[in-house]
């Protein structure tokens, strides 16, 4: 019994000291960072301007997210990586189960509201193109790439659109025959759509 009460000292007092010294290290710490540029850690301080902040941003495309919603099995995916500078966007389009494709944009907009395109990432293409499953394209959008209500305006602004999530991206089709909207490859306002986010 006493051999007992020995060993539960024993770690009694080894978690009181391991406690301690945990203290007195987080305290040393503390001290060293206040006086020094660097820190206690040396070159593995950052500082706030050097955190780098994910810049990657994707969507995934489907009919029942446009406005209106389309019956179609289309869908797609976009993504996104903006670079270190933020002054381009590097991108690649996907569109799959899709037809008669005529164009695909960048929008401002929140979730349900339609809104004006600020980037073209594919098009305008003519009518009546057929089926398209795979990479629908890829690039580089900059300062030069913005449209409607961002024309002429900082890159930044299409930034911050993306980072608020008021941006979505829709592909447009049309089969250039008869009345627009007929069925999937006929919606020339929108086939697929997604919200842009992280």
């Amino acid at each position: 019994m006493c051999g007992v009460h020995n060993k539960e000292d024993i770690v009694l007092k080894t978690r009181s000291l391991s406690a301690a010294a945990l203290l007195i290290f987080c305290a040393a710490c503390s001290r060293s960072s206040s006086s020094s540029p660097t820190g206690a850690l040396g070159a593995l301080s950052v500082g706030p301007s050097e955190i780098v902040l994910p810049l990657n941003f994707s969507t995934h495309m489907q009919g029942h997210h446009e406005v209106p919603a389309r019956e179609t099995n289309a869908q797609g995916q976009l993504m996104l990586k903006i670079s270190n500078d933020r002054q381009s966007i590097e991108y690649k389009l996907i569109a799959s189960n899709i037809d008669n494709v005529v164009a695909s944009h960048i929008h401002q907009g929140e979730v349900g509201v339609g809104g004006p395109a600020v980037v073209f990432l594919y098009g305008p293409a003519a009518p009546g193109g057929g089926r398209h499953d795979g990479v629908l394209s890829t690039g580089t959008l900059t300062a030069g790439s913005l449209v409607g209500p961002l024309a002429g305006r900082p890159f930044s602004e299409l930034i911050d659109l993306i980072e608020s999530g008021n941006a979505y991206a829709n592909v447009h089709t049309n089969d250039g025959v008869g009345a627009p909207n007929t069925g999937p490859g006929d919606f020339p306002a929108g086939e697929i759509r997604g919200q842009v986010r992280k």
